[in-house]
C-alpha cells in the first residue's frame, strides 16, 4: 500500500533537505535518497564557501539572501554554520576585471600579498577582495536540515532509489526503493541524475550537465595564516584556502561528465600541486585525501526552480551547478513559497501573487515555471 504525502521530494542533497526542512510542519513531506545516506555526492564534496561575488547576477543575489537566512539560523544554533572568510581573486589586471562583481573590491598588490603571504609576488598582477564571503560547516548545516525536518514530521528515507513515476490522478504514484509512495507534488532534487529523474517520469528532459571538479587536503612545509582569505586564479586554473592545518586546493575544472559517482582521475592533482609549488610558497608535502564532486548546469547557468508546465505537480530544483550551498536556502525559500501556493503551469506571475521573498524577484524573470 502507498504511502500518502503532499510532496515528496527526490534527492537528499543540499537542495532536497533545505526544502523538506523549509516545508516540514507546513504540509506532510518525505524525502527518499538513492544512497544509503544522505548528501552522499556533491554536497558532501563542497569547497564549503558562500562567496557573495562568486557566479552570474541571479546567483549573487540568492546568495545574499542566502547568508541573511543562514544568519538568522545560527541565532538558534549552539555552534554557528557560517564563519568569516574572505575571498580574494588573483591574475593579470583584465582578468581581474572581468571576473570581478559589485562585491568585491579591488585591492593593491601589496594588500593581497600581506592577506595571503604564500604567493609568489610574481605570479599575478592585480587583485580583488570579497570581505562578505564566509565559510559554511556543511556537515552542521546539513544535519540541522535535517533535524528540523523529521522534527517536524517529514520522513527520510535512505536507499530508496526512485525505479518508477507516473501521474495518478490529481498526483504522483512513485517506486522508490521497496516502496511506494503517492503525492500532489514530486520534487526533483536529484542533482545529477535530475534529467534521468525526468525520463522515469514521463517528463522533458531539461539538458542538464554535470560536470567534475575535483580537490584535495593537502600537507604543506607552510602554513597559511588563520586569516588567509580563500584564494582563487581568475582564469579558473585553481583555488586554495586554509584546511585546518593542512590546504584545500582544486585544479577548478569543468569537465562534462554522465551522472556518477566520480572519483579523482590520476594525474588532475598532481599537476596542481606543480603549478601551486609554483605560484606560491606553500611547499606542497603530500595529499591527505582527495575527492571529485559533480557540478550539475543549465545551459545558462542558472539554478532550475519552478514547476513545469508540460506535467502537472512535477517541480524541478536541479541545476545548482557550483552554487548548491551557498544559494540552498534562499531557492528553499522560493520553492516552499510555490508549492504551498500552489502554483503550476498557468499560473500567475503578477508580482501580487509572488512570495513575498528577494528569491523570486531574482528568478521570476527566467525560471517562475518550467518551460513557460
Amino acid at each position: 500500500m502507498a504511502s500518502h504525502y503532499d510532496v515528496l521530494i527526490v534527492g537528499g542533497g543540499i537542495a532536497g533537505l533545505s526544502l523538506a526542512s523549509a516545508l516540514a510542519g507546513r504540509c506532510s513531506v518525505a524525502l527518499v535518497e538513492a544512497e544509503q545516506e544522505l548528501a552522499y555526492h556533491t554536497s558532501s564534496r563542497s569547497a564549503r564557501n558562500l562567496i557573495p561575488s562568486y557566479g552570474p547576477p541571479i546567483v549573487q543575489d540568492l546568495t545574499i539572501r542566502t547568508l541573511e537566512l543562514m544568519a538568522a539560523r545560527d541565532a538558534e544554533l549552539p555552534a554557528p554554520v557560517l564563519s568569516p572568510r574572505s575571498f580574494m581573486l588573483i591574475g593579470t589586471e583584465d582578468a581581474v576585471r572581468a571576473e570581478a562583481s559589485g562585491h568585491m573590491k579591488s585591492i593593491t598588490h601589496a594588500e593581497a600579498l600581506d592577506l595571503c603571504p604564500a604567493l609568489v609576488p610574481e605570479s599575478f598582477t592585480a587583485a580583488g577582495l570579497d570581505t562578505g564571503s564566509f565559510g559554511c560547516d556543511a556537515p552542521l548545516l546539513l544535519a540541522d536540515h535535517r533535524a528540523r525536518a523529521e522534527a517536524a514530521g517529514a520522513d527520510i528515507i535512505t536507499g530508496a532509489r526512485v525505479h518508477s513515476a507516473q501521474r495518478l490522478g490529481s498526483g504522483w504514484e512513485i517506486g522508490a526503493g521497496q516502496e511506494a509512495f503517492q503525492a500532489a507534488v514530486m520534487v526533483n532534487a536529484a542533482g545529477a541524475w535530475a534529467d534521468e529523474l525526468a525520463v522515469i517520469s514521463g517528463v522533458e528532459k531539461l539538458g542538464l550537465q554535470p560536470y567534475r571538479r575535483t580537490a584535495a587536503i593537502v600537507d604543506v612545509e607552510h602554513s597559511l595564516p588563520e586569516y588567509s582569505p580563500m584564494v582563487a586564479a581568475a582564469d579558473d586554473s585553481f583555488y586554495f584556502r586554509r584546511e585546518g592545518a593542512g590546504v584545500l586546493i582544486s585544479p577548478s575544472e569543468t569537465v562534462p561528465s554522465g551522472p556518477e559517482d566520480a572519483r579523482p582521475r590520476p594525474g588532475d592533482i598532481e599537476r596542481l600541486i606543480g603549478i601551486l609549488n609554483q605560484v606560491t610558497t606553500l611547499g606542497i608535502r603530500g595529499v591527505r585525501s582527495a575527492w571529485t564532486g559533480l557540478r550539475t548546469e543549465a545551459a545558462d547557468g542558472v539554478p532550475v526552480a519552478g514547476f513545469d508546465a508540460e506535467a502537472p505537480g512535477f517541480y524541478w530544483l536541479a541545476g545548482q551547478g557550483g552554487y548548491g550551498f551557498q544559494t540552498s536556502a534562499a531557492m528553499a525559500e522560493l520553492a516552499a513559497a510555490q508549492i504551498l501556493a500552489g502554483q503550476g503551469p498557468g499560473a500567475s506571475t503578477d508580482a501580487s501573487v509572488r512570495p513575498e521573498s528577494r528569491t523570486a524577484e531574482a528568478l521570476a524573470a527566467t525560471r517562475w515555471s518550467i518551460r513557460r
